[in-house]
C-alpha cells in the first residue's frame, strides 16, 4: 500500500493512543488505530471511457451523487461537453467544489459527472461506509480545510492535498461494526423522517379539501354546522388587513450582539426556524422598526429569496425584522390571524402567489401586488376557527414529530463524535 502509515504510540511508549471515545465491548482490547494519508487508501480516478445511457450524476451535499433527473436539477448538458466527463462507479467517493463546507459525497450510481469533480475510489480491505460516515462529520471538514487556502474564492480540494490528509483507520472488522452501527442510525432517521413527510402531505391533501381550489367559491370538504353556509367572500387580500408593514429598503445594521432579527431564511413553510440567529444593533433598533413594530398574531411573508414562506409572528420576545418580508395584520372582524396565517399556505394561494411572482433566478413579488391577490375567506369567523383549529392541530402533530427527527440527528451527530477519534489528539 504505497503512502506514510503512521501508528501512533501507545501511552506505555512515551505518546498517547489513537482510539475513540466510545469502542464496541470486542475491540477495547484491540490494538490502537493506525493513521494513513489519504494516498495509502484511496487512488484518483480519470476514467472517461463513458458508455451510451449512463446518467449525469449531481454532486450534492444532501444526496451525494445522484441522477439528475432524481432532484430538481435543471442544468442542460451538450453532447460535446460529455464527451470530457468522467465515469463514476457505484461506491466511488467525490470531492466536490463545496466539501470544505460539506465534506466528500459518495455515489450508489454508475454514471458519469463533471470533469471538475475529483473521483476517489478506496482501495484494499475495509469498509465504504465507514468513510462514508467519517467524511461527512465536522471533524473531518474541519482536517479538510485546514491549512488550505483558496478554498472560499471558488477553489477545490485537489488530489494531492487530499493525499496529505491523515485519516484515522481502524482494522476492517471494526470499520464494519462502526458503518454498520451508523448505518443503522441511518434507518431510524429515514423511517422517522418519512414519517414527518406522510403528515405533511396529509395536511396538504386535507388543505386542498378544507380550501376551495381554483374557480370554486366553495370548499370540497365542509364541517357539518356550516354545510349550508353562503359561499366564501372573495376579495382582494388587502379588504382582510389591518396593515402591511414592509422592510424593504437598505440592508439592517446587523452587529454581534443586540436585538435578535428575523430574516427570510428564518421564515420556514409555516414556523419559524430561529438556529440561524443575526442580531441588530440596539440603538439601531427604533430607527429600523420606524415603520412599523410587528405584534404578537402578526403574519411574517418572505417576498423572496425564497418566495412565499410564512410564519407567525413569536408571542413572547423582542425582534427586529429584516429584508424580504413583510409583516400582515388581520382585520379579526373579517379574518382571523389563525385563519390568513393558514390561508396563504394553502396549495391554491401559493400557486397564485407563484403566479403573480416576477424573475428568472429569484423569484420574487412587490407587497403592491401582492396585497391585490385573489383571496377567499369564510364569511362566518367560527368557520375560520374551525378550520384553522384544525389545521393548527396538524402542525402541532407535525412539530412534535419534528422534534423527534431532530433529536435523533443530535443522536448520531454525538455518535460520530464518540465513534472517531480526533487524530493527533490523547485518548482520555
Amino acid at each position: 500500500m504505497s503512502g506514510r502509515t503512521k501508528t501512533t504510540l501507545t501511552k506505555a511508549g512515551g505518546k498517547p493512543a489513537l482510539a475513540p471515545k466510545l469502542r464496541f465491548q470486542e475491540f477495547r482490547q484491540a490494538k490502537d488505530w493506525n493513521e494513513i494519508t489519504g494516498n495509502g487508501l484511496f487512488d484518483q480516478i480519470n476514467d472517461r471511457n463513458t458508455q451510451p445511457g449512463l446518467p449525469v450524476l449531481a454532486i450534492t451535499q444532501e444526496h451525494g451523487a445522484i441522477p439528475r433527473h432524481l432532484i430538481d436539477y435543471h442544468v442542460s448538458v451538450t453532447e460535446k461537453s460529455i464527451e470530457s466527463y468522467k465515469v463514476v462507479q457505484a461506491s466511488d467517493f467525490i470531492i466536490s467544489l463545496r466539501s470544505f463546507q460539506g465534506g466528500i459525497e459518495y455515489s450508489r450510481y454508475h454514471g458519469i459527472c463533471s470533469p471538475a469533480y475529483v473521483i476517489l475510489r478506496r482501495r484494499g480491505q475495509g469498509s465504504d461506509d465507514y468513510f462514508r460516515h467519517y467524511f461527512k462529520t465536522d471533524r473531518f471538514i474541519r482536517i479538510l480545510t485546514k491549512n488550505l487556502e483558496g478554498l472560499r474564492d471558488g477553489k477545490m480540494v485537489s488530489y494531492a492535498q487530499f493525499s496529505e490528509l491523515l485519516l484515522p483507520v481502524p482494522e476492517p472488522a471494526e470499520q464494519q461494526k462502526i458503518a454498520k452501527c451508523l448505518n443503522s442510525m441511518d434507518e431510524v432517521i429515514a423511517a422517522q423522517a418519512r414519517k414527518v413527510d406522510a403528515l405533511k402531505t396529509h395536511k396538504k391533501g386535507l388543505m386542498q379539501q378544507l380550501f376551495p381550489r381554483e374557480g370554486e367559491t366553495q370548499p370540497r370538504l365542509r364541517y357539518p354546522e356550516f354545510q349550508h353556509a353562503d359561499d366564501w367572500v372573495h376579495g382582494e387580500l388587502s379588504s382582510c388587513l389591518k396593515q402591511v408593514i414592509d422592510y424593504r429598503g437598505k440592508a439592517p445594521p446587523k452587529s454581534e450582539f443586540g436585538v435578535p432579527l428575523i430574516t427570510a431564511r428564518n421564515v420556514r413553510s409555516g414556523w419559524l426556524d430561529m438556529s440561524h440567529q443575526e442580531f441588530i444593533e440596539v440603538d439601531k433598533y427604533e430607527e429600523w422598526m420606524s415603520r412599523g413594530v410587528p405584534q404578537a398574531g402578526d403574519v411574517l411573508f418572505t417576498t423572496e429569496a425564497p418566495l412565499g414562506n410564512v410564519a407567525l409572528y413569536p408571542r413572547a420576545g423582542k425582534f427586529a425584522v429584516g429584508q424580504r418580508l413583510l409583516t400582515l395584520r388581520a382585520k379579526p372582524e373579517k379574518c382571523l390571524p389563525e385563519f390568513l396565517f393558514h390561508s396563504l399556505l394553502c396549495p391554491r394561494m401559493q400557486d397564485e402567489i407563484d403566479f403573480h411572482s416576477t424573475g428568472s433566478t429569484a423569484k420574487g413579488i412587490k407587497s403592491a401586488v401582492f396585497v391585490r391577490l385573489n383571496f377567499l375567506h369564510p364569511k362566518d369567523i367560527g368557520e375560520q376557527r374551525r378550520i384553522s383549529g384544525c389545521l393548527s392541530s396538524f402542525d402541532d402533530l407535525i412539530a412534535a414529530q419534528n422534534q423527534k427527527l431532530e433529536a435523533l440527528k443530535r443522536h448520531k451527530r454525538g455518535l460520530l463524535q464518540q465513534l472517531f477519534p480526533a487524530v493527533g489528539e490523547a485518548d482520555g
